[in-house]
């Protein structure tokens, strides 16, 4: 038998961008699993624990599902509806289409931005991935919103409609070339097409859904700080895949993008506990509050990571961690905010978040910080420039606004919509009986079976143990918060 090898390309591919697009697109696959999952897991009651991460796994593999068969092309192929902005070419969402052809293995390519950004030097395929993993993850953050209520089924459901008619839309606007990218407004990971769309669509779906028992809502303490340590460990590191990934090269603005990721971070997080200890009702340090922090420096320089320096890294993490620290303890007890149930506080933490973090890319983000459009001299020059850089231009703050309204509005709507249409056919809320015990109703599975490890139909049982002892260890399985 013979064998003819093709030849790897001269032109086109790079096999460090291309092991480091994969690496970055693997940290963030890790971020939902196991991160999102055990830090959920281990926040809840544990009644609801199962639950929690059975959803985390459910959706990550639906989405990955309908990002194969048409949602890909409709963030970052042509658009389906044709316009333009400042001249330039432009759309509201790609053309459905599948991407599972040979083709996944050409050079990858965004209709809308060739000639404005350098080719990519990877496949189809390992950008197909990389983006797979970013779409995969929001539903997963709007799930906080939700725990503790919502139908396993309507979930199995809701998760592919979401997916399709909203997050491909925010990404095609922002990261697809369309409207808004035409317009000037930049998203640099994810502030809007990720984490104020997900707080966005678990507010809304919080509020139709309707709250926890009122029980759980007064005594939901997590179930395991060290699984919620863990999972934020995770989720930190992963980061750095999660900005590191998005130049697209493994050059000097990944590396930027990653100091800036982990600067913004720490501030946020000491800034957090020393407002928990100044200012919180206990005055005291928690973990469960510097994991807040985290996630809010975390989500506040994904819009920015690649746009600011260092100075403003730091900034961005110390403004929107006094600002969202505000909103957890005051703005939450007002208004319609104080009426939503909002299992986790995805709304602050990831809403209130990336938004702050959008609009303060239109006033820190430095001209001179961005620098990988100079590996190709034929593309012409990139920046973005903010209010304290360029004779205070407002334009850059203005087209922030304005993407970051339109994502709001498009989000809520259609979340409620779909929300709406599926609760026609399949109940949204679990029946009271049901939220009295969790886990072992819905899925006939508890996080902790028994000390003993032998529940019967849970996990295995040594060979030769009585049935009383089974029937025993069944009897003490935990059902329901004490």
């Amino acid at each position: 038998m013979h064998l003819d090898y093709i030849p790897y390309p001269s032109t086109g591919y790079s096999s460090g961008d291309a092991a480091w697009q994969l690496t970055a697109a693997t940290l963030v696959g890790l971020m939902s699993l196991p991160g999102l999952a055990v830090l959920y897991g281990g926040l809840v009651q544990k009644k609801w624990a199962v639950n929690t991460m059975l959803m985390a796994f459910s959706a990550f593999s639906l989405v990955l599902l309908v990002w194969a068969l048409w949602a890909f092309n409709m963030g970052f192929g042509s658009p389906w509806i044709k316009t333009t902005a400042s001249g330039n070419p432009s759309g509201f969402v790609g053309l459905p289409r599948t991407s599972l052809g040979a083709g996944q293995e050409a050079q990858a390519n965004v209709p809308l931005l060739n000639g404005l950004m350098p080719p990519f030097n990877f496949s189809e395929s390992a950008l197909f991935y990389f983006q797979f993993v970013f779409a995969a993850i929001t539903p997963l953050l709007w799930l906080g919103s939700v725990i503790g209520r919502m139908s396993f089924k309507a979930w199995l459901i809701i998760v592919p409609l979401w997916t399709t008619l909203v997050y491909t839309v925010d990404a095609f606007m922002l990261w697809g070339g369309g409207f808004w990218a035409g317009l000037g407004a930049v998203d640099y990971s994810g502030g809007y097409v990720i984490h104020l769309s997900a707080g966005t669509a678990g507010f809304v779906a919080a509020a139709v859904i309707g709250p926890r028992l009122k029980k759980d809502r007064e005594h939901g303490a997590p179930n395991n700080l060290l699984m919620c340590a863990t999972g934020a460990g995770i989720l930190w590191l992963g980061w750095n895949g999660f900005n590191g990934g998005d130049p697209y090269f493994a050059g000097a603005d990944a590396a930027e993008a990653v100091v800036n990721t982990n600067l913004a971070t720490a501030v946020a997080l000491l800034v957090w506990l020393l407002m928990d200890m100044f200012w919180s009702p206990s005055k005291k340090p928690t973990l469960l509050g510097s994991i807040n922090g985290m996630i809010v420096g975390l989500v506040t320089i994904t819009p920015a990571a690649g746009y600011v320096n260092g100075l403003g890294a730091i900034c961005l993490g110390a403004i929107t961690s006094a600002i969202v620290w505000l909103s957890w303890y005051k703005l939450s007890k007002k208004w319609f905010f104080a009426k939503v149930d909002d299992t986790l506080g995805v709304v602050y933490t990831h809403g209130i978040a990336g938004l702050c973090g959008g609009l303060l890319v239109g006033i820190f983000a430095d001209p001179n910080v961005l620098v990988y459009l100079g590996k190709d001299t034929k593309t012409a020059p990139f920046s973005v420039t903010g209010l304290l850089y360029g004779s205070h231009s407002w334009h850059q703050l203005e087209v922030q606004a304005g993407a970051a309204l339109t994502v709001i509005g498009w989000t809520a709507l259609m979340t409620f919509l779909i929300l709406k249409g599926v609760g026609l056919f399949v109940k949204l809320r679990l029946p009271d009986s049901v939220l009295e015990t969790g886990d072992l109703a819905i899925h006939e599975e508890v996080v902790y079976p028994s000390d003993s490890l032998s529940s019967a139909g849970l996990v295995p049982v040594t060979a030769g143990a009585p049935a009383s002892a089974i029937e025993a260890d069944a009897a003490e399985v935990p059902v329901s918060e004490p």
